[in-house]
């Protein structure tokens, strides 16, 4: 399975929002400037937040993205969820009906295959697995050193802009 760098991008975005509770709105401009990203590609990626009642947007000149709730109440599946789609990862398509398969009979077929059984079982761990986490859990597993960087770049670049 691959998810795309957008879920990384999505996640740094919001441990820095939360790192930044309380400093206002933060411009998609200057999250993507603090990790190099380009602004474009970033907030399509941060409006699937925003649709997903992860982030809140405020519109103007003043306006920018927070997080809609706190980094307890975020788990790190709502991020992929958003950005990915909650769609399954493996899609059984029934393939054992097919060519030999096709002569089986009902009762052979009237039950998920093992593969289909063993692939939905893996899911639901890596989906309860990623449930269980959430961004404030993340945030605690990260030096404190991370944070204050963040903060001083942040404060930084609104003194020049």
């Amino acid at each position: 399975m691959r998810m795309s760098e957008g879920v990384e991008w999505g996640l740094h975005c919001c441990v820095t929002l939360a790192w930044l509770e309380g400093d206002g709105p933060v411009s998609t401009a200057r999250l993507a400037a603090s990790f190099e990203l380009p602004a474009a590609y970033l907030n399509k990626r941060l409006q699937a937040l925003v649709r997903a009642g992860i982030l809140s947007s405020t519109p103007g000149a003043r306006g920018g993205l927070q997080l809609a709730r706190s980094p307890e109440r975020i788990t790190l599946m709502d991020v992929v969820a958003a950005i990915e789609g909650a769609d399954d990862v493996f899609r059984c398509t029934e393939i054992r009906r097919r060519g030999a398969g096709a002569a089986a009979s009902g009762g052979e077929l009237g039950r998920p295959c093992g593969i289909a059984t063993a692939m939905r079982r893996a899911e639901l761990a890596w989906r309860r697995e990623l449930a269980a986490q959430t961004l404030a859990d993340v945030m605690a597993g990260t030096p404190a050193s991370a944070a204050e960087r963040t903060r001083r770049w942040f404060a930084a670049e609104r003194t020049h802009t």
